[in-house]
Formats: C-alpha cells, sequence, structure tokens
C-alpha cells in the first residue's frame, strides 16, 4: 500500500498553504492525500463524542477539515483524499503521523490559540522529532510559485519548475535520495550547495591553501554526488561551492529555488525541539518550503 502525504491542517493561511503545496506533491508522487486537525480536546472514541465539552473542538475540527477539502477538492478533482480529526496533542499526533507518511508537510507558522495546533513549537517540535521527512511551507505559497516566470515575468504554472536546491555538507543518502527524487518528479534541475571555509591558523600569504581546500571540497561533492547521478540520469546537477557560513550560502541559493532540502541529524532523546544550528536558521529565514530530510 503506497504511504500517503499528510498534511496539518488548523484553518490558519500557512496551513491551508501547506495541504495546496501537499495536495500538488501527492499528485506528482501518484499517492493519496490525507488531511489531519489534532486537538487533545477532541474525543478519542465514540464514547465521549457526545459529552458537552468536547462538542465545540469536534465541531471546529469538522470544519476545519471540511472547509480544506472542499477547496482541494474544487482544484484538484483528480486526487484521492481522506480527512480525520485526531484527539490527541498535536505535537505526538503529527509526530505519529509523519511515521506512516511519505512525507508531512505542515505550515512554518500557524495559530497560537484554542483550536490551532501549528504554532511554532509544536511545528519545531515535530520537525526535530519525525522519522520521516518535513516539509514546511509559508503562508502565500501558490502553486505558480513553484515555476519560473513567464517571458513577460509574469507568474505561471504553465513555465518549467524551479530548482530543487539541496544543501550538502558531508555523506548523507536519504537527503540526496530525496532531493533528486523531488527534482526528477518536477524534471526540474538540482543545484548542489555546499559551504566551505579555511580552518584558522591554516592559510598564510601565498601558500595556496584556500585553493587546496576547495579543490578538495569540490572533489568530494563530486564523488558524494556521483552515485545519485546514476540513479537518477535525467536530472539535471549543477555543483556549487561557496566560501563562507553554510546559513549565508545556503539562504542565498534558496532565492530562486522552488525548494530547498535539507539533512536534519535523528534525535535520540524524547524531548526538545532542536533541529540543529543551520536547519534551525534556514527554517527561519529562507522564504521557500523546506524539506527536513532525517539521517544518522
Amino acid at each position: 500500500m503506497k504511504r500517503p502525504v499528510v498534511a496539518g491542517v488548523d484553518g490558519s493561511r500557512e496551513s491551508l498553504a501547506a495541504a495546496d503545496w501537499a495536495a500538488r506533491e501527492a499528485l506528482r508522487r501518484g499517492v493519496p492525500l490525507r488531511l489531519v486537525h489534532a486537538w487533545e480536546g477532541l474525543p478519542e472514541d465514540d464514547r465521549d463524542a457526545g459529552l458537552p465539552e468536547v462538542r465545540a473542538p469536534q465541531y471546529h475540527a469538522r470544519r476545519v477539515l471540511r472547509a480544506a477539502l472542499d477547496r482541494l477538492n474544487e482544484r484538484y478533482p483528480q486526487l484521492y483524499m481522506a480527512a480525520e480529526p485526531l484527539g490527541r496533542q498535536p505535537g505526538p499526533a503529527l509526530i505519529a503521523e509523519a511515521d506512516d507518511a511519505e512525507l508531512l508537510v505542515i505550515g512554518s507558522q500557524g495559530l497560537a490559540g484554542v483550536g490551532g495546533f501549528l504554532s511554532g513549537s509544536v511545528a519545531m517540535a515535530t520537525v526535530a522529532h519525525a522519522e520521516r521527512p518535513v516539509v514546511l511551507v509559508r503562508a502565500g505559497e501558490t502553486p505558480a510559485d513553484e515555476h519560473l516566470p513567464d517571458g513577460s515575468c509574469r507568474a505561471s504554472t504553465r513555465t518549467p519548475y524551479r530548482d530543487v536546491v539541496a544543501a550538502v555538507d558531508g555523506p548523507c543518502d536519504d537527503l540526496l535520495d530525496f532531493a533528486f527524487r523531488a527534482a526528477e518528479l518536477r524534471n526540474a534541475s538540482l543545484e548542489a550547495v555546499h559551504a566551505w571555509h579555511v580552518p584558522l591558523g591554516r592559510i598564510g600569504p601565498g601558500n595556496g591553501e584556500r585553493d587546496r581546500i576547495r579543490e578538495e571540497a569540490a572533489r568530494e561533492l563530486t564523488a558524494l554526488l556521483a552515485p545519485w547521478r546514476a540513479k537518477y540520469p535525467s536530472v539535471r546537477v549543477r555543483e556549487t561551492l561557496h566560501e563562507g557560513r553554510a546559513v549565508h550560502v545556503v539562504t542565498r541559493a534558496a532565492e530562486g529555488a522552488g525548494l530547498l532540502v535539507v539533512g536534519r541529524r535523528r534525535r535520540r532523546i524524547a524531548v526538545g525541539s532542536h533541529t540543529g544550528p543551520v536547519a534551525h536558521a534556514l527554517i527561519h529565514h529562507v522564504q521557500r518550503p523546506v524539506a527536513l530530510v532525517p539521517h544518522d
């Protein structure tokens, strides 16, 4: 059975943009779309469904899911969709949903009050602990934003897809497989970006150390990409190396991208919402959809 693309919705503009992006991704991958709304005030089974204290959150959940379904059914009638309210705390619910998903898609910001679950802390905790890729989408993201502008510099969905940009910092098969597949599905180019720097104490006047370090970084990047070029021969790949901090280098590279793919080391502890300093900064600075791919 095919894993679905799962989108968390709470009625916010961010979550609706995420659900729309998830629908398009599900179509590209040929898998179903599953919408979920989680709040711990929802009934966990039918025995509690009639209690007065759960009727309000139950009604809100159904309204949010129905509105999202109606909107997506109108835009993507060929896509199979399902929706379900989840009577659990949002963070654990989304992490559990990700385990059985092709990928999880959520808004990068969302409601922080009653009924909304995509607050910043929940989104970051979900990203930090999910075992499957998580894509963060900002409010206002449209189908045309994934494509290059037309000849008159106007937004269009009929033009080629924008590049997929992958932040590459050492061996990471899961990240590269995700990035190459994303580019293949879009018939888009893949830009593999690597930031390098000269360690303190290794540079001196006229010793050529900077050139040697850059050349070594270029060789390593080419070697890392070689097996994935062979697996995805139709993907056009561009290798980009810049000297500087990874956050600054990748942020600049992602400005014109359709999707940024970043690695995140799996956490072995059950608390906290740390994603690593580079991933954390990119989530906050990059305006494009960001896919965070867990790896060991």
